[in-house]
């Protein structure tokens, strides 16, 4: 069973997605742009593989215009080199991966012009996953779209449309209930009537319930069923509610005293976790299933959050030490325990002077006269109110580019608020 994220990475540097404006979209910076998409999600896949990740959802930006007539470059072929040796890497990281258009790519429309569109869109996000070389197993995930008065009918059309679809769609399209319209029930109908396989969706689920009763692992059951040897591994999303937000909104972390119960009633089953901080979630919980138990995992996690979690509970930081001072356990469960009540805290005045001055500590014997006095300039602003500590740690990210201060800067201290 594998565990992954969607899209984005959090805490690694200079990697980002660019687009452009359609009036800018010639030829010549369309090129660029693709050129420059391709190597971001070449360094994301390198990351998952560095970090034992093997699912990852790739984002539906990756071809700026990659569906619409405005780009008419050639890309599968044009970048050809490009797309077989990131789809080498996939296949020899063993990280399976995955795309989700997003809510405008409606089949089930009463526009026929809307429709249209969404077949072309998931065209091009078929021809993606193509280009890679990725075998059915890689699947594009898709709502079932609105109701519009009259749920029964808009589910006719779905399979109207569906029945439609190239086949290169087809092999690779499954369906997804959602949080307003249509229950993990419904979507099993509908996969009934096309054969596309069901993703299932725990918050949504929770959010909007079948009329049969049914418990997760019960869904997961009948899902379960709608998937084939050809698919791969079944699939599902798994994401927490934000307490602070509303219905829906996806929490910040993954607690794992909530995700572990989950995650042990499942049987080879593939998670797609949907949470805000991405593949920092995605590391602790593949810590905290996986069956190699390496005390070095730990310790590399707590190099990049040690220092969050000073500036807000300098208990909770020494407790991680003498945590991890037996080299011999690896106390995974009691180490992110710690860590998510450590970030959850409110830093204080105090508490964000230490750290600031720990991590000027890297540096204090680099910098000039004028950069140290800038320094407590600035943490003194911070005490007295002049100095936000956003301010604060900006400039210590620029002294630690400066004098490249490699340990910090791969840290997520300059990166999580």
């Amino acid at each position: 069973m594998s565990i992954g994220y969607a899209c984005l990475i959090v805490g690694l540097r200079d990697v980002e997605y660019k687009t452009c404006r359609m009036d800018n979209a010639s030829e010549t910076r369309l090129i660029e742009l693709i050129g420059h998409n391709l190597l971001t999600l070449e360094k994301m896949i390198d990351y998952n593989i560095t970090n034992q990740i093997q699912m990852f959802r790739i984002t539906s930006d990756l071809i700026p215009f990659g569906s619409s007539p405005v780009n008419q470059i050639d890309w599968p072929i044009v970048f050809k080199s490009d797309f077989n040796r990131i789809g080498e890497k996939i296949r020899s990281g063993l990280i399976r991966v995955s795309m989700h258009p997003g809510q405008y790519t409606v089949l089930n429309s009463l526009d026929d012009s809307v429709v249209d569109r969404a077949i072309q869109d998931l065209v091009y996000h078929a021809k993606i996953l193509d280009a890679l070389n990725t075998d059915p197993s890689s699947k594009i995930i898709l709502h079932v779209g609105g109701i519009y008065g009259d749920k029964p009918a808009a589910i006719d059309r779905f399979v109207t449309t569906y029945v439609r679809l190239p086949d290169e769609v087809k092999r690779r399209l499954v369906i997804e209930n959602d949080d307003r319209s249509y229950t993990i029930e419904d979507v099993l109908a509908v996969s009934k009537r096309t054969g596309a396989p069901v993703v299932y969706d725990n918050l949504h689920n929770l959010l909007l319930p079948s009329e049969q009763e049914g418990d997760d692992l019960f869904w997961i059951g009948e899902a379960k069923k709608t998937w084939k040897e050809i698919d791969g591994n079944q699939k599902i999303h798994y994401s927490q509610q934000d307490p602070a937000k509303q219905n829906g909104s996806h929490s910040q972390s993954i607690q794992i005293e909530k995700f572990l119960p989950f995650y042990q009633l499942l049987d080879h089953v593939d998670v797609m976790l949907e949470v805000k901080d991405k593949n920092l979630s995605a590391i602790k919980c593949i810590n905290c299933t996986r069956s190699d138990h390496k005390i070095k995992l730990l310790e590399n996690e707590w190099s990049l959050y040690k220092y969050n979690v000073l500036e807000r509970d300098p208990s909770g930081y020494q407790k991680i030490r003498v945590l991890l001072k037996d080299k011999d356990q690896y106390p995974a469960l009691d180490f992110y325990r710690i860590l998510e009540k450590s970030l959850a805290k409110t830093p204080t005045i105090g508490t964000m002077i230490n750290g600031f001055q720990h991590v000027f500590g890297y540096f204090k014997n680099q910098v000039s006269e004028s950069e140290r006095a800038l320094f407590f300039k600035k943490t003194d602003g911070y005490q007295t109110g002049s100095e936000t500590a956003g301010s604060v740690k900006k400039y210590l990210e620029k002294l630690a580019l400066k004098y490249q201060e490699e340990y910090l800067l791969k840290s997520y201290y300059f990166i999580l608020n």
